[in-house]
């Protein structure tokens, strides 16, 4: 006897267990039990598990019945001609449903042909093991898992077109590729998921060879006359935002241009691009301090005398500003309002990002890189037909990983840009690699991609045969204008006063354990006493009792708050912070005493 789960709740027991789960699966099939209701038997506890609950995810396959599949021909051909659909596939039991626990029970194959008695299911396509963004990368079962899970990440962060309607959008922190393409090396799932629509890419050609050591550890070389012709160039969208707010006692914000006699006045020439109405005009080149939107606003804190006496000198200033190292040109300014019916003003910034040294490139098998070098058109590499390489991908990025797709792919796109057609990289039915080869020798090319290349700097041909050909290859969003960082002095926290954190913020430049080694290894331990006193502080310190003493700037008098004037007090140089601690110390009830010593 077997037990019968449903949902988990216990529902009795059948004595026939094979029977009793065969009957419901042909009832599904036949549409009497809904299609997501699945069963397993589990043989080691004899028990039977029916799940009928909502929220499981199931996935389609075809059903096998004798080593055939219940898919055939004709159903191809109805499906073509739009005579049946897929639901009522479903509902002929040709493809059903199964959950996660049904399918342990299953044997599934891949393809058709590999069918045998034993068999109960059949895949309906084999890329759909993997997700959307990796059925996107092309001959992915030529690489490891990794890799292709990569691959399918980077392809997220890819520039291209991500909207039709960006030009109406406030969308926060975007970017847009002026030129994408289609890629020549496409998958079933480009077709599937619209990718023509926003592509994310451009083709280039690739030649795979070291070049001055500026492409090592994952570099790219790129040339500059490709950058010149539009490769990779992008725009980065970002809005300016602000409201008129209404506060209690009918105090309200306003979009102006500030008075002069307003706390917090910048300068004059801060509010020179603002107009009349305080909000600056479209195609204006903003910079760093420079106001979009001019806006006052009533003070923070009232007092009971303040409440009647609301002169314009108690407003302060409140515009937004562009941020420290921000630059750009005013693209589009929307007057509108908010939910709560407050004037709301939005002024989106548009800068061009032209490739430089530091920006992220990659193709489609998680061969990720920064553009090392930027090399003259006229001093790259060249082949016999006088191509000249767009970008100089490393060697070394091959071995280790392993991603034999991406060198497919080259081979590929280099045998479609010659034919004039697409190549089908789709996972697992891929266009052979033979036959790829045996193409692109009937184009005049050798099979193996490699060609004799000559150095664009002496003319001499490069002893070895260089890998070159075609390639899909994408920007990813992490470009180095919004990531560079530098400073020397700058805003300090107000509790410890130690550097501020963080870029927004100008903040300072951590340095930690092991940055410390290296000065130290390189002779310039020094440096370290720079480094290290961000929160430098000269302290009084009573001689008497060990405590932070008391000096009066105006009088020129130091005095100790425990043991009066007439003691010897002497000044120390500490950090802050450590100040700091001993203040938390007294708030504990414990005495921080400091026994001071002569330096020499």
């Amino acid at each position: 006897m077997a037990e019968v789960f449903i949902n988990n709740k216990f529902m009795g027991e059948v004595e026939d267990p094979k029977q009793f789960i065969a009957r419901i699966v042909e009832e599904r099939r036949k549409g009497n039990l809904h299609f997501t209701v699945n069963v397993t038997y589990e043989k080691d506890l004899d028990s039977i598990y029916v799940e009928a609950n909502k929220g499981r995810i199931n996935r389609p396959l075809i059903v096998v019945k004798d080593g055939k599949s219940m898919f055939t021909d004709k159903h191809a051909e109805q499906l073509t001609k739009g005579e049946i659909n897929w639901d009522d596939l479903v509902k002929q039991g040709v493809i059903e449903y199964l959950d996660a626990m049904e399918e342990e029970n299953t044997l599934v194959s891949f393809f058709e042909e590999d069918l045998t008695p034993d068999h109960t299911h059949l895949e309906v396509h084999p890329t759909s093991i993997i997700g959307v963004a990796t059925a996107l990368v092309p001959f992915s079962n030529f690489s490891p898992g990794p890799r292709v899970l990569i691959g399918g990440k980077n392809q997220k962060q890819g520039l291209g077109l991500y909207a039709a309607n960006f030009s109406v959008r406030m969308d926060m922190d975007v970017n847009l590729l002026h030129t994408p393409q289609k890629p020549m090396v496409s998958t079933l799932m480009y077709e599937l998921s619209g990718y023509d629509k926003h592509p994310q890419g451009q083709n280039i050609v690739v030649a795979v060879m070291s070049f001055k050591g500026y492409n090592m550890e994952d570099a790219s070389v790129i040339n500059k006359g490709s950058i010149d012709c539009g490769l990779g160039r992008s725009t980065y969208f970002r809005p300016c935002i602000s409201e008129e707010l209404r506060y209690a006692g009918g105090l309200t914000d306003e979009i102006c241009i500030p008075d002069k006699d307003i706390k917090g006045f910048r300068s004059e020439h801060d509010y020179r691009y603002l107009e009349d109405d305080g909000i600056i005009y479209p195609e204006a080149a903003v910079s760093e301090g420079d106001v979009v939107i001019g806006k006052t606003s009533p003070p923070r804190f009232l007092s009971s005398m303040d409440e009647y006496n609301l002169a314009i000198d108690k407003r302060r200033e409140s515009g937004v500003a562009l941020q420290h190292g921000e630059i750009g040109t005013v693209d589009f300014v929307l007057v509108t309002e908010n939910g709560e019916g407050n004037k709301l003003i939005q002024v989106r910034l548009r800068e061009q990002r032209i490739p430089e040294i530091g920006d992220k490139f990659t193709s489609r098998h998680g061969q990720k890189g920064v553009i090392g070098l930027i090399v003259p058109h006229s001093d790259m590499p060249f082949t016999s037909s006088g191509i000249v390489p767009d970008l100089i991908f490393s060697p070394h990025g091959i071995p280790s990983r392993m991603t034999i797709s991406h060198l497919i792919e080259i081979v590929g796109a280099k045998v479609g840009a010659l034919g004039g057609h697409y190549v089908d990289g789709t996972t697992f039915v891929s266009d052979k690699e033979d036959d790829l080869r045996a193409e692109l020798l009937t184009l005049g090319f050798r099979e193996d991609g490699m060609e004799a290349m000559y150095d664009g700097e002496t003319g001499e041909q490069i002893l070895a045969k260089i890998f070159v050909g075609n390639m899909y290859y994408l920007k990813l969003r992490h470009m180095v204008a919004n990531k560079i960082h530098s400073r020397a002095r700058g805003p300090v926290q107000l509790l410890t006063r130690q550097p501020t954190e963080g870029r927004a913020k100008e903040g300072g430049l951590r340095l930690g354990e092991m940055e410390k080694d290296t000065f130290v290894a390189h002779g310039a331990s020094l440096l370290l006493k720079e480094r290290f006193d961000a929160d430098r502080t000269v302290v009084p310190v009573c001689e008497e009792c060990g405590m932070i003493a008391i000096y009066n700037v105006y009088k020129n008098k130091a005095y100790c708050s425990i043991c009066g004037e007439n003691v010897e007090i002497n000044a120390i140089e500490l950090s802050y912070a450590f100040k700091l601690m001993l203040e938390e110390f007294k708030s504990l009830g414990i005495y921080p005493k400091l026994t001071l010593e002569d330096k020499y």
